[in-house]
């Protein structure tokens, strides 16, 4: 079996992030890592390479950084069939959803494997609808919200999280299916899987060899144009209740005047 894992770079959680003077995310003055939900997704892959053989390629769209997050994924699979490609081009800078999606689709075309698995959204965006827009692309079945995963032939089955149990589904092969972050405990890498990962075949691709033209995803990467940003007012100073036998009242009537309540 044949898996492409996409793996995205975002800056980490905690870091306090602010846009750039062109109104785009500024990625270069904070840290960045591997995004949180693409980890599971990573080890969902990898398990499943670990029970049905193949190899497993991790695909990234970002800037020349983002070969750190290909490394850590390559370093994650250790002695596993496993390689990385990072597509990279100035034209790209600030994609929205969808010319990414169909950036990343022309890739998944071109390496034609028989599963692609993406985690359930981005630290930085959290749309979560980037497996649905790449299957539209690529005119396969996509499987959502997965949080249990099993494959007998050509058939996966998944159970689909909802907000009170789950339902099961299936398709066959190939599609392209998202995970959410219960799914597993992604593992840490190995000192020799970090080793490894050096040797490991990591190709960078441009939209040239995709074969497409700049102008299909935007002049800047979007067909979305920020037109502007306006900080959020200051929060107001709060009140604090001290329970004299009216904190109830009180409180209440506090949201009644906000008409809250």
């Amino acid at each position: 079996m044949d898996i492409v894992v996409c793996v995205k770079q975002t800056p980490v959680a905690t870091a306090e992030k602010q846009l750039d003077t062109d109104l785009l995310l500024d990625r270069e003055s904070v840290d960045n890592a591997i995004n949180t939900y693409d980890e599971p997704a990573i080890e969902e892959g990898l398990q499943l390479l670990e029970l049905h053989g193949g190899s497993i390629t991790f695909l990234s769209m970002g800037p020349d950084e983002a070969v750190d997050s290909l490394r850590k994924a390559l370093a994650m699979a250790g002695d596993l069939d496993a390689r990385a490609v990072l597509i990279s081009d100035d034209a790209l800078r600030g994609s929205d959803i969808l010319g990414t999606a169909l950036v990343l689709s022309a890739a998944v075309r071109k390496l034609n494997p028989d599963l692609v698995i993406l985690g359930m959204r981005s630290d930085d965006g959290g749309a979560g609808v980037m497996a649905a827009a790449m299957a539209q692309h690529l005119d396969l079945a996509v499987l959502t919200n997965a949080n249990k995963v099993t494959i007998e032939g050509r058939t996966v089955r998944s159970h689909r999280r909802l907000s009170d149990g789950y339902i099961v589904q299936e398709s066959e092969l190939p599609l392209v299916l998202a995970v959410t972050d219960a799914i597993n405990t992604p593992r840490y890498p190995s000192l020799k899987g970090i080793m490894g990962a050096k040797k490991k075949p990591l190709q960078t691709w441009s939209l040239e060899e995709l074969a497409i033209e700049p102008e299909r995803v935007g002049t800047t990467g979007a067909r979305t144009r920020v037109l502007g940003a306006v900080a959020p007012p200051p929060r107001a100073k709060g009140e604090v209740v001290e329970d004299k036998g009216d904190a109830a009242e009180r409180i209440l009537a506090f949201l009644a005047a906000r008409k809250v309540v």
